[in-house]
């Protein structure tokens, strides 16, 4: 099992930088940078490159809609040249608010144009000749420009000409359509005991669709990670999460049009989502906060003595979690993450 962990989109992003060096040398071995509506993830990423040897950097994730397929293509290839091969390519559909709201495009046909631009994206890293004639017509026909459209090529040849591509998914559909063909998948909110039930059937179905030569398909899921022995510090520790989960389950999206909120009630707490949904969307974000169900929260996290913390893993491991994402909470995480590195290697 390998280690990975989430850079704040909050700000901070040099003093986040230099930590990773550290956390590199500690055993880390995959930093993750989100793009919300916040600082793009592809200059951060870049920067990342340059500052570290042997940790890769994944982007978790670009939105689809924002950037076309061959531009996708074209700054994962730049990546993976200026990390010297240690780049992965996270991709999820985002939602209509951010997609809608922040960028103005339409929301529509998510799992048909991820299936696209995977194939484009992986397509110009071999550096085929780029002609598509589906949602993204390459070239334009005549009639939707000019007529002066040319099928190209990538003029560069790429470090590596498969670069992963991992997936963001939580419903069936866009699981499925996952395991179809991802070499790896970023689902959110994990509980690894519930797993096989939630997504087991949409994993099985994607899977016997995939092509034998993808491999195996990664799994990347975890959450926070402290080592406490007192139960209530542990409590304490678990409640941090309340606003992130809260802002998820509650806020993102509309009612009807939230996938966290949905996820919540596959896992058996159809009441608790809703009432966390009518308090956040109520601007109640606090009250929302305290809604949010507490074996949620233990069940997606690795809180408690280390021994607990130990098991905790064995069960993410025994889900199918080849990467394991952690929020480190305390003082060191240098120290922390050198503490993971040993229990997983002892797995």
């Amino acid at each position: 099992m390998k280690l990975g962990m989430m850079l704040s989109y909050a700000g901070g992003f040099k003093t986040a930088a230099a930590e990773v060096v550290q956390l590199e040398q500690a055993g880390l071995d995959v930093v993750w940078v989100p793009e919300a509506y916040s600082f793009d993830a592809v200059s951060q990423l870049g920067y990342l490159a340059g500052v570290t040897e042997r940790v890769h950097i994944g982007s978790a994730i670009l939105p689809l809609y924002s950037r076309t397929p061959a531009l996708l293509a074209m700054t994962a290839a730049g990546l993976d040249f200026v990390s010297d091969g240690r780049f992965i390519l996270g991709l999820g559909a985002s939602g209509p608010q951010v997609i809608e709201g922040f960028h103005g495009v339409p929301y529509d046909r998510p799992l048909a144009r991820t299936r696209e631009i995977v194939d484009i994206c992986r397509r110009v890293w071999r550096r085929e000749v780029l002609v598509n004639d589906g949602i993204y017509q390459l070239p334009l026909p005549p009639y939707q420009g000019t007529g002066l459209g040319k099928a190209l090529k990538l003029i560069n040849h790429p470090v590596r000409p498969r670069i992963p591509v991992y997936l963001a998914s939580l419903g069936d559909r866009n699981v499925e359509l996952t395991a179809e063909v991802a070499d790896g998948w970023l689902p959110m909110l994990y509980v690894p005991e519930r797993a096989a039930e939630v997504w087991g059937g949409a994993l099985a179905a994607g899977a016997a669709k995939r092509a034998p030569d993808l491999g195996p398909m990664e799994t990347v899921a975890g959450g926070m990670v402290g080592f406490v022995d007192d139960p209530a510090a542990a409590t304490g520790i678990l409640d941090l999460a309340r606003p992130m989960v809260a802002l998820y389950v509650g806020g993102m999206g509309a009612k009807g049009r939230n996938f966290y909120n949905a996820l919540a009630c596959r896992y058996g707490f159809e009441a608790e989502a809703a009432a966390v949904q009518q308090l956040y969307l109520a601007g109640d974000k606090e009250g929302a906060a305290r809604a949010v169900p507490a074996p949620l929260l233990e069940g997606s996290n690795l809180v408690g003595p280390e021994g607990y913390v130990r098991d905790r893993i064995a069960a993410f491991a025994e889900a199918g979690v080849t990467t394991l994402n952690v929020i480190p909470v305390g003082a060191d995480k240098v120290e922390l993450v050198g503490r993971l590195r040993a229990i997983v290697d002892g797995l």
